[in-house]
């Protein structure tokens, strides 16, 4: 498999960890979540709303 793959999906997990983090959600929880899931994670948060504190 080529290693653009494998850097492409790191890299959108971090940016998911970064959202998560925005969102007030746990950045390494959806970092993990995202390394499985891809851009199925990225979809469910970006639509989800921002918790409250």
């Amino acid at each position: 498999m080529d290693n653009q793959f494998f850097v492409g999906w790191g890299t959108l997990a971090l940016i998911n960890a970064g959202l998560a983090q925005g969102k007030n959600r746990s950045g390494m929880n959806w970092f993990l979540l995202s390394l499985f899931f891809g851009p199925i994670a990225t979809f469910f948060l970006v639509v989800s709303d921002k918790l409250t504190e």
